[in-house]
């Protein structure tokens, strides 16, 4: 890619539109970021002005501070930042998941940020935006990630929650704390009205979920003071307590964890999960080949993950598709980066 002609390029600070003034989902503190969602990895403290969707708004103040100066815009709004016209769109990843659509002199580059395709009750879907140039994710650019209906998904959570129950044994199913956990929620509330048990990390993110009118199971924190018997109980945490003192409380418990990594068998053995749940809140291979059609773009840059084998497929269809080199290199299928 010619950086001379890119309305947006990477930088050490992250992706930067020059002729806008501002960068998207910036990895360093910047005067202006605009910002796709509220995952750590997307949404960093520091920056003088963050632009979001206004669905997401609420969550990007808690990830980002109370200080932080956090303005919202509604979708398809459009507003003139420099010399470009900049829209957000849903990109159904979590709440308020947005693309960033730019447009410069005719020219109209598409930011996806993190999506997925799949029907998600807790945010907006995913909104196909036609565009010259579009920049997608590849975390899971490989045919092998091909993923089974959500609703499948929650019937066997449910199943495995209910034999441990008979069997006396705690579950502990872990999700990452924004977007996952809360999916799961969502799903399970469709199929029972159980209450369940949350990790303190998760259950004000659950609030705000409930506040922005997403439906979910009840769910009640781990009172960390409050000694009792956990047998037959399901609890949602996020994988970094895995291992960890907070999990001696659940004697017996089987654990689960809830990620598109668990397509591939050998990652939750290595993890040493008893149970693995299918279930992504990114695009799997169908979704990103589905996606590039749908956007109508001539040139795709392709980041993050499997950027390699998406960029080889689609020049093999005739598209001018290249790699876009950034800091942050992807979701990884381990403990310290956000499962997918």
């Amino acid at each position: 890619m010619d950086a001379r002609a890119a309305l947006v390029r990477p930088t050490e600070h992250g992706l930067w539109c020059e002729a806008g003034g501002f960068h998207i989902d910036p990895c360093r503190p910047v005067d202006r970021a605009l910002i796709t969602h509220a995952h750590a990895d997307h949404a960093r403290p520091g920056s003088r002005h963050y632009l979001g969707a206004a669905d997401g708004r609420a969550l990007l103040r808690r990830r980002l501070g109370g200080d932080a100066r956090v303005e919202g815009i509604g979708w398809g709004e459009h507003r003139r930042i420099g010399d470009v016209s900049v829209s957000f769109h849903p990109a159904g990843h979590v709440l308020g998941s947005a693309q960033v659509r730019i447009e410069h002199r005719g020219e109209v580059w598409v930011v996806s940020g993190d999506y997925k395709r799949d029907p998600d009750p807790t945010c907006r879907a995913f909104e196909p935006v036609r565009c010259d140039t579009f920049v997608t994710e590849a975390t899971f650019a490989l045919p092998a990630y091909v993923w089974p209906p959500a609703r499948d998904v929650a019937a066997d959570i449910l199943g495995w929650w209910r034999a441990n129950r008979d069997a006396g044994r705690p579950s502990v199913l872990f999700c990452y704390a924004l977007g996952k956990a809360q999916r799961v929620l969502a799903e399970l509330a469709r199929l029972t009205d159980d209450a369940v048990y949350a990790h303190g990390a998760i259950v004000p993110l659950a609030r705000l979920y409930r506040q922005a009118g997403v439906a979910m199971l009840p769910i009640e924190s781990v009172d960390l003071r409050r000694r009792r018997a956990w047998d037959g109980e399901l609890v949602i945490a996020p994988p970094g307590a895995a291992g960890t003192p907070w999990m001696r409380r659940f004697r017996g418990a089987l654990t689960g964890f809830c990620s598109g990594w668990m397509r591939v068998r050998g990652n939750r053995r290595r993890r040493g999960y008893d149970r693995g749940f299918v279930l992504s809140d990114h695009a799997d291979w169908p979704g990103l080949l589905a996606t590039v059609r749908d956007t109508g773009a001539p040139r795709v840059l392709a980041m993050h993950g499997r950027d390699d084998a998406l960029v080889r497929y689609l020049r093999e269809q005739g598209l001018d598709a290249q790699s876009l080199a950034t800091a942050f290199t992807g979701e990884r299928p381990d403990a310290t980066a956000p499962p997918g």
